[in-house]
């Protein structure tokens, strides 16, 4: 905090107030410093200095395609501070309900279509590795750890060949477009001029079409009607794939959720067990009800949706 405090007084925020705005899922912190009665926020990443030259390069990606990303006023790349814009306190999980959440979903969905513009070259590929490796998570974390769950031949085997199935829906629809990776309610801010902000990109990755649509659409954190939601990834489709029909395309929406959520599932228990933050530990509910809710929708995750429902009573 001194080595932070010191470096803020070389930049143009001399005289400034400062206190803790938030902690987010990685070692990064959060603060808000206050100057002329105008407001900044100060990203601390020297405890994950790599992170920092990524969001740095991605803030410019989403800012030539227009998505409302915070600017950054001061940086110091070698010790991983930056002072960027301040969106506020609203993030969209603050005000969703029944009554707004189509309009607010609707929003937002513009904003994926800005962020697939993003130029995704020489990002990191969501292949089928990667989404093999995060889905991986569940057994270690989720599983092994939380449910202290010791799977037999034949349950690894049902795993294994469940999460192939999985990857080939995943991949077999359209990639090399830009991913958020984590485009949920909690990152995205309802500014005082009440538009969309977008924070917390840093982890951008190239891959499918609908990965950012399920973190929205299917958030972790907050859920709505399946048949409402239906009708907002179809809304997508018809902007980014209209000649793919409904049925194919809810399959790649659900296929691709299952990918996420079954890596969230190992990603919250490692949050609780590993660093200690078992706030998380709240958002599992909802997330294995979105897992074994559209696993057993289909025929070839059905037997793991069944898995799941089991072990995890």
């Amino acid at each position: 905090m001194n080595k932070l405090k010191a470096w803020i007084e070389t930049t143009f925020l001399k005289d400034y107030t400062i206190s803790i705005a938030s902690a987010d899922a990685s070692f990064r912190k959060y603060y808000r410093a206050i100057k002329n009665e105008k407001t900044y926020i100060i990203m601390d990443s020297s405890l994950e200095l790599d992170s920092l030259k990524p969001f740095v390069g991605i803030s410019s990606r989403l800012s030539n395609v227009d998505v409302n990303v915070p600017k950054i006023y001061a940086q110091n790349l070698e010790d991983g501070f930056l002072i960027l814009e301040d969106f506020g306190n609203t993030n969209l999980l603050d005000v969703l309900d029944e009554s707004n959440f189509k309009m607010h979903y609707a929003n937002a969905i513009n904003e994926i279509l800005k962020m697939q513009r993003a130029d995704a070259t020489k990002l990191p590929l969501y292949d089928k590795a990667f989404l093999h490796f995060e889905m991986d998570l569940m057994r270690e974390w989720y599983l092994e750890k939380k449910l202290s769950y010791s799977l037999r031949d034949q349950e690894k085997n049902l795993v294994q060949n469940s999460l192939e199935m999985i990857s080939k829906v995943v991949l077999s629809q359209p990639q090399d477009v830009f991913v958020h990776r984590d485009f949920h309610s909690r990152n995205i801010m309802l500014t005082n001029k009440q538009t969309l902000g977008v924070i917390d990109y840093q982890d951008a990755m190239c891959g499918a079409i609908t990965y950012d649509l399920v973190s929205l659409l299917k958030d972790c954190y907050i859920s709505f009607k399946r048949k409402e939601i239906e009708k907002l990834a179809l809304s997508f489709r018809d902007k980014v794939s209209p000649e793919t029909d409904d049925v194919e395309f809810l399959k790649w929406f659900d296929f691709m959720g299952l990918q996420r959520h079954i890596k969230v599932l190992g990603v919250f228990s490692r949050l609780s067990i590993r660093d200690g933050k078992d706030g998380y530990l709240e958002d599992i509910p909802l997330t294995l009800n979105y897992t074994i809710e559209t696993a057993l929708r289909y025929e070839e995750t059905k037997a793991l949706g069944e898995f799941l429902q089991r072990v995890s009573q």
